[in-house]
């Protein structure tokens, strides 16, 4: 495979730059091919607005989406941009490697996927889910946490992490058409001691075992359900 690992965490020596160093290395290992943007490093611009494009469809407003689609064609969209939308259009897998911040992702992963799952080639009108512009592609969430598992379960106090993670396993990934495979998650990594860290760390490279990619994906919307407006059939 052709993978691509998108990180974001602001300290290199962080648990986290580990997982995605380890990553790197376990995959190259089984022979895949891997590509990393690591954001912090790169210095990606997380704010998307007018200066992304060098020409503009309608000068006198900016419909962020649909500047997007008009300047990509134009050949006119950021190069920062540019760039990182052909690293995903070339990789088979995704797998986005971050700390979790206020339930959700860093600020910079967020800036980087809105401004580079752009309308018109990662999807638009109804190529959204099973008939997005990034099928048979797949992606995978790998991130670390101060919480422990049973506090982002069923019936813990901040709920199922699964549910926490849907605008990005689903509304994200899932939306543009990629299988999403199951999340990792390292628990209470800023607590843990250096051998738990240690076998934390081992669980990674198992999960990344070969085959791995073979693992059965989150259950997204099933677009034959909904009629050409997505409404419900009756």
């Amino acid at each position: 495979m052709n993978v691509l690992i998108v990180h974001a965490h602001p300290e290199p020596q962080s648990f986290c730059a580990s997982m995605c160093s380890t990553a790197a290395d376990v995959l190259r290992e089984q022979g895949h091919s891997v590509v990393v943007s690591d954001l912090y490093q790169q210095g990606f611009n997380p704010v998307a607005s007018a200066a992304d494009f060098g020409t503009r469809k309608n000068p006198d407003y900016l419909t962020y989406a649909l500047e997007q689609r008009s300047a990509f064609e134009a050949g006119s969209i950021d190069p920062q941009i540019r760039d990182e939308i052909e690293k995903v259009k070339a990789c088979d897998l995704l797998i986005l490697n971050f700390p979790l911040f206020w339930f959700s992702v860093p600020a910079i992963m967020k800036g980087w996927i809105d401004r580079v799952f752009i309308s018109g080639v990662f999807y638009g009108g109804k190529r959204i889910y099973a008939q997005g512009g990034m099928r048979g592609k797949k992606a995978m969430v790998a991130l670390t946490l101060g919480g422990r598992e049973d506090m982002l379960s069923e019936g813990g106090v901040h709920g199922e992490l699964s549910a926490m993670l849907k605008p990005i396993t689903q509304g994200t990934l899932g939306y543009v058409g990629m299988d999403v495979l199951p999340t990792f998650a390292a628990w209470h990594v800023p607590y843990l001691k250096p051998e738990a860290r240690a076998a934390l760390m081992d669980q990674w490279r198992a999960r990344l075992a070969p085959g791995f990619e073979g693992a059965e994906p989150l259950k997204l919307p099933d677009l034959t359900l909904y009629d050409d407006a997505f409404r419900r059939k009756a």
